[in-house]
């Protein structure tokens, strides 16, 4: 990692970078912000310059790891479930009422931490979730054993624990976007920020593709370890996290980011946040907007991410191993996919992340339509789709964040990103356990008949934010 230039006065000991040490936080308690270090007397401009680059990178790199890892203890139960339904006897139902009850209590919590995280010091909010998430998977995993429930069969007792561990972990998991989001916008200039934003975002799909593969593997020699080695490697990465995230710009002694200054202030210094937050986020009609094509978007990439493992094993007879790595492709290819729509809109669409989504979110419909109707035993072509419905429906995924960032401003960004993350995880009513009743009662046909008609009702609500505009381009 690029160190910082030797004996510069702004660099911060470690101890002291993005820490509440000597702020007094009030309610925020010890997820009080890191409080602002004067720029130092002389600093030339060069000397700030090469303090942001070294800065920015550490923040990039440090949270695409951290959100990585988050992605390892919440997606590992898609491929558990195969041999967690032989196992333990789970219905697709119940497997499918983890999945809504956790993504739902994410959703609330996202949007709940959106409200803190604005306020709160970010290193220290992202470092406990993370902890705090691999404590409930070593307890999701070690219920059935504590319980004898391998020996008994499964229970309504079993389930009943078992959804409160991995609730509880839905919740936790809130605890991630949020300070990341309150970081990109601090240290990014709103020009940049749908590109540098775009690059963050490929945590998911890098986190979604390596806890595929991980998982894939280990889910074949004992499903637990599908919830020990990422916890494991989450306590790890909270630590990393702890040492190596700094707070705001001015908490390293730094100047606010040029360009965003006019949004922190002009825009409502004057107000008091409730009242800016009322003006700025739930009164805006485009983020209504987005917020509710958001909840479809989701129900796509959850419906493909958290039952592909079981669909493609039941509908197009792929053995669970080999399942992973097309599962894996699907993330891989939403990597490229979110680096091509951040770059379309800030060099093409001006900002507007709306209009790149309102293309995406039509293909992304084509590619499953496309997937569903190719034979099982074509499984070149299946794999190739699924790697295009990958790339399409991560577009929107990304953007929808970086939008509503740039149309709240900095002060709201995490609030807005958490407002859009309550629809986003609601969705997973529908691609949870509705998907997994409808399965069981109707078959996969019905699933997939679905998810094409919730991508044209996503393309719809893209169409109605045509005109949403992002703050900082016409000044700058």
């Amino acid at each position: 990692m690029q160190s910082p230039p030797p004996n510069n006065p702004c660099t911060p000991p470690s101890s002291t970078v993005g820490s509440g040490t000597g702020h007094k936080g009030g309610w925020l308690g010890f997820l009080a912000p890191a409080p602002a270090i004067p720029v130092p007397e002389g600093m030339t401009q060069g000397e700030i310059d090469a303090q942001f680059r070294h800065w920015r990178w550490r923040v990039l790199v440090a949270t695409m790891v951290g959100y990585a890892l988050f992605y390892f203890v919440r997606k590992n139960l898609s491929f558990a479930m195969p041999v967690m339904e032989k196992e333990l006897g789970i219905t697709k139902t119940s497997l499918g009422l983890f999945l809504t009850l956790h993504g739902v209590l994410y959703g609330v919590s996202r949007f709940a931490n959106g409200f803190l995280a604005d306020r709160a010091n970010a290193r220290t909010l992202m470092s406990v979730g993370l902890l705090a998430s691999a404590a409930m998977n070593i307890g999701f995993a070690a219920t059935p054993f504590m319980m004898d429930g391998a020996a008994t069969g499964i229970t309504a007792q079993l389930i009943m624990v078992m959804g409160t561990f991995w609730m509880i972990n839905g919740w936790v998991q809130g605890m991630g976007f949020p300070p990341c989001s309150r970081l990109m916008t601090h240290w990014f200039p709103p020009k940049e920020l749908a590109t540098k934003m775009s690059i963050w975002n490929t945590s998911h799909s890098i986190g979604g593709f390596l806890v595929a593969i991980l998982c894939g593997y280990l889910a074949t020699i004992d499903w637990r370890l599908c919830f020990y080695v990422p916890a494991l490697l989450a306590v790890g990465g909270a630590v990393y996290l702890w040492h190596f995230l700094p707070d705001t710009p001015p908490s390293v002694g730094l100047p606010e980011v040029p360009g965003t200054e006019r949004s922190a202030h002009a825009e409502g210094a004057s107000q008091t946040h409730s009242a800016f937050l009322r003006q700025m986020v739930f009164r805006n009609k485009y983020i209504w907007f987005l917020a509710l094509a958001n909840f479809f978007v989701y129900v796509v990439r959850f419906g493909v991410l958290d039952w592909g493992p079981t669909l493609l094993k039941e509908a197009k007879g792929v053995k669970l191993e080999h399942g992973s790595w097309m599962v894996a492709g699907f993330e891989i290819s939403g990597v490229v996919g979110m680096l091509v729509a951040g770059w379309l809109t800030d060099r093409v669409f001006g900002g507007r992340g709306a209009r790149a989504c309102l293309v995406y979110m039509a293909m992304a419909g084509v590619a499953v339509f496309c997937f569903w109707k190719t034979p099982g035993d074509q499984w070149q072509l299946g794999a190739g789709l699924l790697c295009a419905a990958g790339f399409f429906i991560y577009g929107p995924q990304a953007l929808i964040g970086i939008a509503v960032a740039n149309l709240a401003t900095k002060r709201a960004a995490a609030t807005a990103a958490g407002f859009t993350g309550i629809f986003g995880y609601a969705s997973t009513l529908v691609s949870g356990v509705g998907l997994g009743w409808l399965v069981q009662h109707h078959g996969w046909d019905a699933a997939f008949e679905a998810l094409v008609i919730i991508s044209g009702i996503g393309t719809l609500l893209f169409a109605l934010s045509w005109k949403a505009k992002a703050h900082g381009y016409a000044e700058h």
